[in-house]
């Protein structure tokens, strides 16, 4: 199956999805015990749009038909997308931006690992397009997780989010960071439907996260993780940190996720200690 087709059938599930999301009163239409379809029909949707429905039906169908972005401006609006939902039905329409070819390279001795070790005590790392973290820094490995010693497998944020259990115990929120982390992987792809290795990884986490298998259908999307979060550390307790995910113009295909320090829960104070190695001190002071 080539890239193109997958992705038409990404949309296609997409379009199905959002669809079903509406409710027919919101139109003035009729909500007949009689009606089986969650959401809208697909003649109710298409008349709305102002397209015939065999077109429309087509399109849900992923076939391979032309769609002006009039209809899709159109589409966006009856579906009630988001920007980040509307953007991502355009790429799915269209085709993704150009993204350079992730390639294995040494990052250690670069200037992303340089920037990264500047950040001092706020956790940070460097992502790829597979949500794969690449590169690094101190504070990271001790706030996050040992990524020296993870497989390449467990350092991609949607394995060790959803299938390692370290990673239910440190976030807080689980559930939260869990479907935010989901709705990233799904644009991540669909914007790369004839990559093996993600479709592999999807089958693997299918298998290994009952969350994943029930939420993965949904195909919620978010382009961005920008938000605040609570992590669990085992040594200082809670730590109060907004994640800034910042974009590597360079490296279009590569994001660099930054966790500072919020005000409440003395989480800078907590971030120095572990950083000077006296978490334990740190611990114990707070547990008196």
């Amino acid at each position: 199956m080539t890239e193109h087709v997958k992705r038409r059938a990404g949309l296609a599930d997409f379009l199905r999805t959002r669809r079903a999301r509406l409710h027919p009163e919101q139109f003035g239409l009729s909500t007949k015990p009689s009606r089986h379809t969650p959401g809208l029909r697909r003649e109710e949707l298409a008349q709305l749009v102002g397209v015939g429905i065999s077109w429309y039906t087509w399109l849900e169908q992923g076939r391979n038909i032309q769609v002006s972005s009039q209809v899709l401006e159109r589409l966006a609006d009856i579906l009630q997308l988001n920007e980040e939902e509307r953007c991502h039905l355009f790429t799915l329409a269209r085709g993704p931006m150009l993204l350079l070819e992730t390639q294995e390279q040494e990052i250690q001795n670069s200037a992303y690992q340089a920037i990264l070790d500047a950040m001092g005590i706020c956790p940070a790392y460097l992502l790829d397009r597979r949500l794969n973290v690449i590169a690094w820094n101190e504070s990271a490995c001790r706030v996050i997780g040992n990524f020296p010693r993870r497989s390449e497998r467990e350092r991609n944020v949607a394995w060790f989010t959803f299938v390692l259990s370290s990673s239910r115990k440190r976030f807080v929120h689980w559930e939260r960071a869990a479907r935010s982390c989901i709705a990233r992987f799904r644009v991540m792809s669909d914007q790369c439907p004839d990559d093996r290795w993600l479709a592999e990884l999807i089958a693997d986490l299918q298998q290994a996260s009952p969350e994943f298998r029930a939420w993965w259908p949904q195909h919620n999307i978010r382009l961005t993780c920008n938000g605040s979060g609570e992590i669990h550390h085992p040594l200082v307790g809670s730590l109060a940190l907004q994640q800034t995910i910042l974009a590597v113009p360079e490296r279009p295909d590569w994001q660099m996720v930054v966790h500072t320090p919020l005000m409440k829960a003395d989480t800078a104070a907590k971030l120095e200690a572990v950083m000077r190695g006296e978490a334990h001190l740190y611990w114990q002071d707070e547990t008196t």
